[in-house]
């Protein structure tokens, strides 16, 4: 029997909705983003996504939002062996190069849509947990608030929300510091990707203004880097 063309074709979907040029385009940095964020940050945001994915070992069904290059996806699949996996990012560079981490049956368990998360909308009560890791960040805060309230139905009761991302401290020296980083960082999105927003959203306090619940925080990077599990029981009602 033949092979696929490529590791991700027999699970990839392209879905064209909401494509309003709101998403910044990544594939030009599929291949180096691992070598950017380690110049950068070293291991730090690897830490951050990866603390609390033993919280999601017993989940059925993940949806993971801008995935990215796949190194949580790949550590999530070996930490839920059972669970289904659904990967949805606007690049189909990342989403290739996510599919290249998995062997053949893992695969089997992971779909790959590439779509803009914005304007995507998932099945009702589809899943168990949802994974946002470094990826509201890209984005306003009204388009954060309407994600959030877009991923509202798809949800089941007991639901699990995973996130990490960079956070803006309240004085002194280490709000600084991350004024400076974000300038940095935003303007190098910016100028690689056309990455249209300039400022980093709140999107910690969006999720818990939407009833998310933080059972465990953890930060990183001098207190830069923050990742947070939330849980809301009411979640699909």
């Amino acid at each position: 029997m033949a092979q696929p063309a490529h590791p991700v074709a027999e699970n990839f979907r392209q879905d064209s909705v909401g494509n309003q040029g709101a998403q910044a385009n990544f594939d030009p940095l599929a291949r180096v983003y691992f070598l950017l964020e380690y110049a950068a940050f070293g291991r730090e945001l690897e830490r951050a996504r990866f603390c609390f994915l033993e919280k999601l070992r017993n989940c059925r069904d993940i949806l993971l939002l801008g995935e990215g290059d796949g190194r949580c996806m790949a550590r999530l699949a070996q930490i839920a062996p059972q669970a289904r996996l659904h990967c949805v990012d606007a690049s189909q560079a990342m989403l290739h190069r996510a599919a290249a981490r998995l062997d053949a049956p893992t695969r089997s368990r992971v779909t790959f849509t590439c779509a803009e998360v914005q304007a995507w909308t998932p099945p009702v009560e589809s899943c168990d947990a949802v994974v946002t890791l470094f990826f509201l960040d890209c984005f306003s805060p009204e388009t954060v608030a309407a994600l959030v309230a877009r991923m509202q139905p798809a949800l089941r009761p007991g639901a699990l929300w995973l996130f990490a991302d960079f956070i803006l401290p309240a004085s002194g020296f280490a709000r600084w510091r991350a004024q400076v980083w974000l300038r940095v960082m935003y303007c190098f999105f910016r100028w690689q990707t056309g990455l249209a927003v300039k400022m980093l959203p709140p999107s910690e306090a969006i999720l818990r203004a939407a009833g998310w619940k933080p059972q465990a925080i953890r930060d990183f990077h001098g207190v830069f880097v923050r990742s947070v599990l939330f849980s809301q029981p009411g979640c699909g009602s």
